[in-house]
């Protein structure tokens, strides 16, 4: 039997919502060890001058827990 935990995270990119994605793997991964999947819950973007200066991403990262 496995346990999965979720956390709710933020990610943001000046590049694109993919990126942004990636970003919060990134982070993640440095404290949080078998991550199994990323949901994707919301997308935005800032605008600055009427351009997208940022895209920016909420998620609910799923992860295992390891047992002894």
């Amino acid at each position: 039997m496995s346990v999965l935990k979720v956390i709710e995270l933020m990610g943001n990119s000046t590049i694109s919502f993919e990126d942004a994605v990636q970003n919060v793997v990134n982070e993640a991964s440095k404290t949080v060890k078998n991550i199994k999947s990323v949901y994707i819950e919301h997308f935005h973007v800032t605008i600055n001058g009427n351009k997208i200066s940022q895209f920016r991403v909420d998620t609910k990262v799923t992860f295992g827990i390891l047992g002894d």
